[in-house]
């Protein structure tokens, strides 16, 4: 099978939910389906519109409550491991993510071999009182704290868990990590789980390789490694033998050379790519840690989309903002846009908003992008949408007076 550039974006947003609005409203379920759809869900805290993990899963299901994602962590059908980055990974893979846990983790057992009694100190208050969050150690070392300068409580939970003797048990409502012992975790999560069942390195590296194909739609071998942040020492070969051994089928990508594969999974969809059964016509936001564009490279491959996030640059020397959303219109990345949800004051504030060049503004793109806007305002709870700027800069009257159009036309 040979797809075009434009088939393969539709596999892509198709194989991860954001080809087409949602029909009918979301629920919990779909929270959970839609993970599971992506393979991780990347965690990141910055707020100033909406934490990642809790954005991403709006591009695809429109409006849905935040605290399902939170339920489902403290309910154990999900847990948090380092995958992609630090994540939220169904419970079923949990296994694939124990074995590298058994086999890494050299630098956190060298830190507790260095620090015996804060290790000794957190652990037996774990497992006298139950679940704990940072925050509930006091700062005893004299220093400010910050970032970089953790205190040794907060250094012995993450290294704990970073090595699986400790797992999180939930969020609190200011997303903290709550603690606990993973055998606690998984006696709620995965009754009767022990070291012995978690899969073999090679078994491990052969599995994430399928799912990251399945959620690419198709893959060519220098995109998979990157999905789950596996080797990439190897990877034609491991792709070419699990096509040998029919576990995914080959396919071309048009205009480039190597091989591409495609899941059988994926098989009735890539069908449906090549007959004209799927056309995409979703216009979102996305986040920038979203599995769409979280691999820069690839984003500028397919979309032709050149992509970073600026949270750490000068402010003098930001040319999108502090945190640009990449705007998704049909099969295009078209542009980006600098927001910011103003919760308190009950306002969606778009600071700049910039189209990629050569993208034709027309009424649709117009009408889509400020449902978007509009969208994603309400479901902040932030109905008044604001728009500061735009490039090109006759596009900010439009967008204003689309939007201002719906909140007028839905006003009781």
């Amino acid at each position: 099978m040979e797809f075009s550039r434009e088939g393969a974006r539709a596999m892509l947003l198709a194989a991860q939910g954001l080809a087409f609005r949602p029909g009918r409203p979301a629920e919990k379920g779909d929270v959970l389906g839609a993970i599971r759809r992506m393979g991780v869900l990347q965690i990141d805290s910055i707020s100033v519109v909406a934490r990642s993990p809790y954005l991403v899963l709006w591009s695809r299901l429109g409006p849905y409550e935040p605290r399902w994602l939170d339920e489902l962590l403290a309910e154990g059908r999900l847990f948090e491991g380092w995958a992609h980055a630090a994540c939220f990974v169904p419970i079923e893979d949990y296994g694939l993510y124990r074995r590298y846990m058994l086999e890494g983790g050299e630098k956190s057992r060298a830190w507790f071999s260095a620090h015996p009694e804060e290790v000794r100190r957190v652990l037996g208050r774990i497992r006298r009182e139950g679940p704990v969050r940072s925050v509930e150690f006091a700062r005893t070392d004299g220093k400010a704290g910050g970032w970089w300068e953790w205190k040794p409580e907060k250094r012995a939970l993450e290294h704990l868990f970073a090595v699986g003797e400790l797992m999180i048990s939930r969020r609190d409502p200011n997303f903290h990590r709550v603690y606990d012992l993973r055998e606690r975790v998984l006696a709620r999560a995965l009754p009767g789980w022990e070291d012995g069942l978690a899969p073999t390195p090679e078994e491990v590296r052969r599995t994430l390789a399928l799912k990251a194909v399945r959620s690419l739609g198709v893959a060519v071998a220098r995109w998979v490694p990157d999905y789950f942040r596996t080797p990439k020492k190897g990877i034609a070969g491991l792709l070419e033998g699990l096509a040998d051994e029919g576990e995914l089928l080959r396919a071309r990508i048009e205009g480039w050379e190597e091989p591409a594969y495609v899941h059988p999974e994926n098989a009735a969809l890539a069908e449906t790519v090549f007959s004209g059964g799927i056309e995409p016509s979703r216009t979102t936001l996305l986040s920038p840690f979203d599995p769409v564009v979280w691999d820069r490279a690839r984003a500028s491959e397919l979309f032709g989309f050149e992509y970073r996030i600026e949270v750490y640059t000068p402010a003098a020397k930001r040319r999108y903002g502090y945190y640009s959303l990449p705007i998704l219109h049909r099969a295009a990345l078209v542009g980006r846009l600098d927001a910011k949800a103003h919760r308190k004051q009950g306002t969606f504030e778009v600071k700049a908003l910039h189209l990629e060049p050569g993208t034709e503004v027309n009424e649709k793109l117009i009408t889509a992008l400020a449902g978007a806007l509009r969208d994603c305002a309400a479901w902040h709870g932030t109905p008044e949408v604001l728009v500061s700027k735009s490039d090109p800069s006759s596009l900010v009257g439009s967008i204003r007076a689309a939007v201002k159009d719906w909140v007028g036309a839905s006003a009781p």
